[in-house]
């Protein structure tokens, strides 16, 4: 990689990786945050406890489907420098916020607002885009899944160790103020990372987009707001486009439907059917996604991309995923590490998917001569789109089921969530290509 380049991927990795530390370093804090929240506004059914979990996921996803698309389409007209940095700063605000929070309103709102500022992964995608020739395009992806992974790892670790530092840590934090907000360390570390990584962006990161190449529209929010849900929709009529981005919606719907039942699933008593975890035992297995989505996407999808076409390692991926998914409640308790599969197989799948579905999503976007940043807006808005509704519906099936019998239990919503990746595996059996699949010259 030339010199000039490696400084602004390596910004671009570290704000990704802040990203992702932030969305998973709640993982698993958040579950009994709610409840205690819940229980201060008076909540106390557990199924409506439990529901509540998932809205708070949802709520961050809501915020993205409504201002990543207009965020998307504003660094064509303003540049991907200024849209990256607004992000990291409305993190370092909001988490703090989140952490503050008192009751649910709060906390919904802080969530909302930190979403809403947070379009970079869009834009950072469309950053690479406009630096990066077609042979370098997949392993460059890599580099930025290889950040989700990092963040997958580490951010739930994180969030484990610096949750409740009054009685986990002790000595300074051991006082009255960490014992009303318990849950703020973990909040300020997130914080502080957003910063730093804004202080490295503001010293370092060069714009991409040249004056002459950025889109000369002139709107207002609303108007923005408008025109680039016309652009989604736009983008779901282009013929090499859509079956892409509507394959990443599926996937994500699929993979996202696990986030908020998972935790639910491990920490279930043995007598219930669960495998009776903690805390701990989340992290470690959160841990191990994460490396192996390190391992995936930063070190083998440059050598498998020049072995084999990148959609057959999308379908590949696709199919390892659902199966590694719709696996994880059958590990039984007296074998509980069984589920060190399932986890193995959705995190060696996503690892396929992210970067080569955007790689060809690129390749069929340039090709055609259309607006990255637009595209990518798309992709990112319908994507959001699916981390709502996914951890709503599992949240929703869960609450249902979880005392069910026969076939109505807590395994339905991981069954389901394998149903809807199967249904983006054979949609992507279906899709052409403008570009070739095999990348020339990559190693």
């Amino acid at each position: 990689m030339p010199r000039n380049e490696r400084t602004p991927m390596t910004i671009l990795f570290t704000v990704v990786l802040v990203d992702m530390l932030g969305l998973t370093l709640v993982i698993p804090f958040l579950t009994y945050f709610v409840q205690d929240l819940a229980a201060a506004d008076g909540i106390t059914d557990v199924g409506s406890r439990d529901f509540w979990v998932g809205v708070t996921i949802a709520i961050y996803s809501l915020a993205q489907f409504i201002f990543t698309p207009v965020l998307g389409s504003l660094s064509d007209r303003l540049g991907r420098r200024p849209i990256l940095m607004f992000g990291l700063l409305s993190n370092s605000v909001f988490f703090v916020v989140f952490g503050l929070s008192s009751n649910l309103a709060m906390a919904l709102t802080a969530r909302f607002l930190a979403g809403a500022g947070n379009g970079s992964i869009a834009v950072t995608k469309a950053y690479i885009g406009d630096i990066s020739e077609p042979e370098e395009i997949p392993a460059r992806m890599g580099m930025i899944g290889a950040a989700f992974g990092l963040g997958f790892m580490f951010g739930p670790f994180i969030g484990g160790v610096l949750s409740d530092p009054a009685d986990s840590i002790g000595g300074l934090f051991n006082t009255e103020f960490w014992r009303n907000y318990p849950y703020l360390l973990p909040c300020l570390f997130s914080s502080l990372m957003s910063l730093s990584a804004f202080l490295l962006a503001l010293g370092r990161l060069p714009e991409t987009l040249p004056e002459e190449s950025r889109s000369r529209t002139a709107q207002s929010p609303l108007g923005t707001f408008l025109s680039t849900i016309s652009g989604m929709a736009t983008v779901l009529r282009i013929p090499k486009v859509s079956p892409l981005v509507i394959v990443n919606f599926l996937f994500l719907l699929g993979f996202t439907m696990m986030h908020g039942t998972f935790i639910l699933f491990t920490s279930m008593p043995e007598d219930m059917g669960g495998l009776g975890w903690d805390e701990m035992d989340n992290g470690w297995v959160f841990a191990f996604i994460g490396l192996l989505g390190v391992l995936v996407q930063g070190f083998m999808i440059r050598p498998l991309s020049s072995r084999f076409r990148l959609s057959s390692m999308m379908i590949t991926g696709t199919l390892i995923c659902a199966i590694g998914i719709a696996s994880i409640p059958y590990a039984p308790a007296d074998a509980s590490w069984l589920i060190f599969g399932s986890a193995a197989g959705l995190a060696i799948g996503n690892g396929l998917f992210s970067p080569t579905q955007s790689s060809l999503l690129t390749f069929e976007t340039q090709s055609g001569g259309f607006e990255l940043g637009m595209v990518m807006g798309a992709q990112e808005g319908s994507g959001a789109l699916a981390r709502i509704i996914g951890p709503l519906l599992s949240a929703y099936i869960w609450s249902e089921t979880v005392q069910g019998t026969g076939l109505w239990t807590h395994h339905t919503c991981f069954r389901v969530a394998g149903v809807v990746l199967l249904f983006a595996l054979i949609l992507q059996l279906s899709i052409s290509y403008r570009n070739p699949t095999a990348i020339p010259g990559a190693s």
